[in-house]
């Protein structure tokens, strides 16, 4: 049986370290959740932040606007935020009306306070491998959960199975960064059960349901699944896997990764629970990120 990459585990100790920093300052890093519309399954998450942040004695603004506002009208809002020095973390809680530019929007933030580490600025800066920038939060957290486990990164080969700007690509630069030599693969990847074999590290961020089987992988392999999908009375309707949202367990609902667990961890040597593993991580890295940002500022 695979060792379990429990993320929550490493989300307590982030937690308690932020408690103890944040209890120092004088005055306390304060994040603004921008939500456009009122969708459950964003509430539900931005939940998650709010009580992450009150646990830690960091200021969440949830701040909740109409569906039906202009871009031009949300765009003077992120810059009204930008220039209030007592905000220093600001966040565009996806998705958001299709009508809005998704791009536009988050480059509206200041890269200094986008905590997400998603505007165009702050991704150049990951491309670079210059320490300035935000990493985004989903692949901090994956970063940060090998590094606790004592998993080596550098000359190791890295499997990446999603190529979003969300997850993919930027976790695929953060391994390549640290020196892994690294294979993204997608939907039209010719036989991926090949490519994912072939990994020591197998990252997966698609949003499908049991992508990864055990014929897809061997032993020895350390497999982070990612993905989050919510099986309901046996019809599945799937969350954005690759934006690696904190999880939580519906009663009469089911969230299962993009891999099967099942099966896959009695083969490789550790693997990530989904719920459980990387959800939570990213929350921690979220925060790890305002306070960085506070820093910065201040």
């Amino acid at each position: 049986m695979a060792k379990i990459l429990d993320g929550r585990i490493v989300r307590d100790k982030i937690a308690n370290k932020l408690k103890t920093l944040n209890s120092k300052l004088k005055t306390k890093p304060k994040l603004v959740i921008i939500q456009v519309g009122d969708l459950a399954e964003s509430n539900a998450y931005i939940r998650q932040k709010i009580l992450f942040g009150q646990k830690i004695g960091a200021i969440v603004d949830h701040q909740k606007l109409p569906e039906n506002i202009s871009q031009k009208d949300l765009i003077s809002k992120l810059y009204s935020l930008n220039s209030i020095p007592s905000t220093h973390g600001i966040i565009v809680q996806m998705p958001i009306p299709a009508n809005l530019d998704e791009d536009t929007i988050i480059d509206a933030i200041n890269p200094q306070k986008d905590v997400d580490g998603l505007t165009s600025v702050n991704l150049k800066l990951l491309w670079e491998n210059r320490p300035e920038g935000h990493i985004p939060a989903t692949t901090k957290g994956i970063l940060t959960l090998c590094n606790y486990y004592k998993i080596p990164v550098a000359g190791k080969k890295v499997v990446v199975v999603g190529r979003s700007f969300l997850v993919g690509k930027p976790t695929a630069l953060a391994f390549l960064n640290r020196d892994a030599t690294v294979t993204i693969c997608h939907k039209e990847t010719r036989n991926l059960k090949l490519e994912t074999k072939n990994a020591d590290i197998l990252v997966v961020a698609v949003g499908k349901p049991d992508l990864i089987t055990k014929n897809h992988v061997k032993k020895g392999q350390v497999v982070v699944d990612v993905g989050i999908n919510v099986i309901n009375n046996q019809k599945p309707s799937f969350a954005k896997a690759s934006e690696g949202k904190p999880e939580t367990e519906p009663k009469d609902r089911k969230i299962v990764g993009d891999v099967d667990f099942d099966t896959v961890s009695k083969i490789v040597a550790a693997i990530t629970p989904v719920p459980g593993g990387i959800g939570p991580m990213t929350v921690a890295s979220l925060f790890e990120n305002l306070l960085e940002a506070y820093k910065r500022q201040t």
